[in-house]
């Protein structure tokens, strides 16, 4: 599922659109966060160790159509004790990226839990949700189809806008599509919330 934007043809579309994003990258240990995060600042492989507390980087990225967004990353250790600090990361984030590994089968349920957990607490109903299935190049994975229900994600419910996106992080495959899927939600979200103040 993902929320598409009808493209419309303005005198702005042809002038670069700056605009700044934070984002929480979120998953379970050894899920890949920090390799999504370096992959996407450096556009190379960075090999990374285990994230006791969190990597913050700010990231300017060219999404398309001659727009470019600044995004401030917050990569969170996926360790069970650093979990309950999440949520100190997601109050006012524009966008959550969720990480899984999709080798890895027998966590799948308890990544469900954490990320209908940090989905639905009160502070992020309806801030949109990238889930990044990642390691989809090694033999093992899952599909898409059998990590969408095995996390549940219909049962996030209508507020949440996610999008399930296949991806390498190693390689980068697929982080860039997903990335501008959030980006897009991200704009329909506050676009929706102007539309809201303007009607009080």
């Amino acid at each position: 599922m993902g929320n598409g934007l009808s493209e419309q043809p303005s005198l702005l579309s042809s002038i670069p659109f700056f605009q700044s994003f934070h984002i929480a990258i979120l998953g379970l240990d050894s899920a890949g966060k920090t390799t999504v995060l370096y992959r996407l600042q450096f556009n190379e492989f960075v090999n990374t160790v285990p994230t006791k507390g969190f990597n913050a980087e700010k990231v300017k990225l060219s999404l398309g159509g001659h727009r470019t967004g600044t995004f401030h990353f917050w990569d969170v250790g996926g360790q069970e004790k650093l979990r309950p600090l999440w949520k100190s990361y997601t109050r006012c984030t524009d966008g959550i990226i969720f990480v899984v590994d999709s080798v890895d089968a027998e966590r799948m349920e308890e990544a469900k839990t954490e990320l209908h957990k940090i989905a639905k607490t009160s502070e992020n109903q309806g801030v949109p949700l990238l889930v990044v299935a990642n390691k989809q190049d090694l033999r093992h994975s899952l599909g898409l189809a059998e990590i969408e229900k095995l996390l549940a994600l219909k049962e996030l419910g209508p507020a949440t806008p996610w999008h399930l996106q296949p991806a390498c992080a190693i390689i980068g495959d697929g982080l860039r599509d997903g990335l501008e899927r959030l980006h897009d939600m991200i704009l329909k979200r506050r676009k929706a919330l102007r539309q809201q103040k303007k009607k009080r």
